[in-house]
């Protein structure tokens, strides 16, 4: 081999080795990683292979800490749902969708969560994460990690706050025109 096509062939060897590298790195960082990349969420969030998942938290001034799931994306709980129970299917869960693992795997949260993470089965089959046992949900309205579009709609649909305590009002920007039951809300929520 020449010496100046060995250089070349070396030089070669060590570019390659620098990307697989940097490849490695990142894929590492976006299946260990909750909070990093801005993304839009997930139709569904399953941690498929993975035995534990984390969810972590963000903060605002007048929000206060609240919970993020897959890539910082914000979740949030529906007030209309009971305890350990979804009411949000078909074109709601579209509009928001479910945070949901894998069955078996467990959840854990930041250190400042003062409730406990648990799981249930929707009506389709599928677990879905819960916090102080309210089923924790993204919104099809945020597009970037951080945002909480979602925050009060038709006056049901909040941050999920770390505290683990939601919020009891809206401003009245924010309330929906007929409070009441589920029958009052547009389909999809």
């Amino acid at each position: 081999m020449r010496p100046s096509s060995r250089w070349t062939y070396l030089a070669g060897i060590g570019v390659g080795i620098a990307l697989t590298a940097a490849a490695c790195s990142s894929a590492a960082t976006a299946t260990t990683s909750v909070l990093g990349a801005t993304a839009a969420p997930p139709a569904a969030t399953t941690a498929a292979g993975a035995s534990s998942v984390m969810v972590g938290t963000n903060g605002s001034p007048s929000l206060g800490a609240y919970l993020t799931g897959q890539n910082g994306m914000t979740l949030y709980v529906l007030t209309q749902d009971k305890p350990d129970t979804s009411t949000c299917a078909g074109t709601c869960a579209t509009n928001w969708p479910p945070l949901t693992v894998a069955s078996g795997v467990t959840v854990s949260g930041p250190a400042a969560a003062t409730d406990t993470f648990g799981t249930i089965t929707r009506s389709d089959g599928t677990t879905q994460v819960t916090y102080n046992r309210m089923p924790l949900y993204y919104y099809s309205g945020d597009s970037a990690a951080g945002d909480t579009n979602g925050q009060g709609k038709l006056g049901v649909w909040f941050v999920a706050p770390v505290s683990g305590t939601v919020m009891s009002s809206v401003p009245a920007s924010m309330a929906p025109a007929s409070p009441a039951s589920n029958a009052t809300y547009p389909s999809g929520y």
